[in-house]
């Protein structure tokens, strides 16, 4: 049964008022923590959607990385510009610009996988001499003026004065060149260029300097980074989308396929370990203490799609526009299956089992 929070504890959003008087908003407050994983992003752009759409809920604050944290500074932005009406156009237009500022790459299925229905870009050939080219030259030899495509999209697609006032707390996560360590970027904070250093894959962008600091991918220190929306949002409940999937059944044997694992896996680690870290945190904490019952009342879910499995590294890259939609609606879907079986659980039970993180340790 969850601990009642410390009175001296309690936010001032959701605290009772001294003379008894009801909450301005009944809405129960989640949170929302978006992994990164390129074109596979827009699969949080229709989990953000559908849950739009549930009426009794209030977004109260997303953390995410790369194409996470795109999608949650366009969602924040247009929250504060149009409401929900507005959050929905935002992100519809930050995808329609990514998939049409990619219309004029090289990076194209073959006619063969359009033919069979496959979005992978393993046999394009210009994927083959992007990933062989990465192997031998770096980012400050092929592109020496750091020009990214997505600097202008951004700037197009987010307001980020009204991103510094929405009333979504906004938490990116980029990490430090020189010490690994993440480095968190908050609404008045965030700027194209940490939203670039969130998604700055080392091999493909040079790194991202803000205040005379390197940053590369945020996906190396947090995939996302759970424990702001913990410690700084008052919403107990947080949901993990999950872009990358941490099972995968079988040994990959393939170059490809054995990259792709390797990339899932590096990707996921600082999730889990972040996970384990709250797993035993829930375990010890004192609910009577401030910082203990935030922990002890912290309740997980997850939303995620067996269709991620299907899809390969190679795939990021793709930015068909048919393929976004698709994730979309896959995003959707899962959305409205976990709502299904777990709507009723928001706001009273976790249904991600984190124990069994704890298993062996």
């Amino acid at each position: 049964m969850p601990q009642p929070i410390p009175e001296a504890c309690q936010d001032p959003a959701t605290a009772p008022d001294p003379a008894g008087a009801s909450q301005p908003d009944d809405r129960l407050a989640v949170d929302i923590a978006l992994q990164g994983g390129g074109a596979h992003g827009a699969f949080a752009w229709g989990v953000l959607e559908r849950l739009l759409e549930e009426q009794h809920l209030r977004i109260d604050g997303i953390s995410g990385t790369s194409a996470g944290a795109m999608n949650a500074a366009v969602f924040a932005s247009g929250m504060a510009v149009g409401g929900a009406d507005g959050a929905r156009q935002a992100l519809t237009d930050f995808w329609r610009r990514v998939s049409d500022g990619a219309m004029l790459s090289p990076l194209k299925r073959t006619p063969l996988d359009m033919l069979l229905g496959r979005w992978t870009l393993d046999y394009s050939p210009a994927f083959f001499a992007l990933d062989m080219a990465s192997r031998v030259f770096s980012p400050y030899d092929l592109n020496p003026s750091g020009w990214n495509p997505l600097r202008e999209i951004l700037a197009a697609s987010i307001d980020f004065e009204r991103l510094a006032t929405s009333p979504v707390k906004v938490f990116i996560t980029a990490t430090s060149v020189s010490t690994g360590r993440p480095r968190i970027f908050r609404n008045a904070d965030v700027t194209p260029d940490a939203l670039l250093a969130s998604a700055c894959l080392p091999q493909m962008f040079q790194a991202i300097e803000i205040d005379g600091e390197a940053y590369w991918d945020g996906g190396y220190s947090g995939n996302p980074t759970i424990s702001p929306l913990v410690r700084e949002c008052s919403a107990h409940d947080t949901i993990l989308v999950q872009i990358n999937p941490v099972e995968r059944p079988g040994v990959p044997r393939s170059a490809g396929d054995i990259l792709s694992r390797v990339n899932e896996i590096s990707f996921n680690a600082p999730l889990l370990k972040e996970l384990r870290m709250i797993a035993l945190l829930r375990q010890v904490a004192d609910p009577g203490h401030c910082e203990g019952a935030l922990w002890a009342d912290m309740r997980m879910h997850r939303i995620n799609s067996e269709r991620m499995v299907e899809l390969g590294y190679s795939s990021k890259l793709n930015a068909e526009w048919a393929f976004l939609t698709m994730l979309r609606d896959e995003g959707q879907r899962s959305t409205s299956e976990f709502l299904d079986q777990h709507g009723d659980d928001l706001g009273q039970r976790a249904t991600l089992d984190l124990d069994y993180l704890l298993e062996g340790v």
